[in-house]
């Protein structure tokens, strides 16, 4: 996997550098940020690899946190594919509540709680104050 994240890396760099063209930094074009961002995806990724080559730790220890994964997986996938017609408010508070409680957060008032939170400051961070508008679903 490793090895595919590599290329991918250096084939955005050469992308960026020979068909957009990154200009400079007093005048930047639109390739600068791919071809940065390339540079940071390489060198996580060789950072990555040399730290894989010292431990050989299995992913997960046991089958709980297997488990655990997979749920997580199932909760974002059902998010991507319900939020148009839930609508994003309805959909992400019961996203969050469900991850905190797979996440073992204790009792419902906190995961609630910070479902509430996390729901309000995103719907108006974007619905307000930056104008970018969220799937409304239901509530249309």
């Amino acid at each position: 996997m490793n090895i595919i994240i590599m290329m991918l890396a250096i084939y955005i760099i050469i992308y960026s550098v020979v068909d957009i063209g990154f200009g400079t930094l007093r005048s930047p074009q639109s390739g600068l940020f791919p071809f940065i961002s390339g540079i940071l995806i390489l060198i996580t990724d060789i950072a990555v690899m040399l730290q894989k080559s010292k431990e050989t730790e299995p992913a997960f220890e046991n089958r709980s946190q297997i488990k655990t994964f997979f749920y997580i997986l199932i909760v974002f996938v059902s998010w991507i594919v319900v939020m148009p017609y839930l609508g994003y408010v309805i959909i992400s508070f019961l996203v969050i509540v469900l991850i905190a409680k797979i996440m073992k957060l204790e009792g419902w008032l906190k995961p609630i709680v910070l479902a509430v939170g996390i729901t309000v400051l995103i719907y108006l961070l974007f619905d307000y104050w930056l104008y970018i508008d969220l799937p409304r679903g239901i509530l249309g």
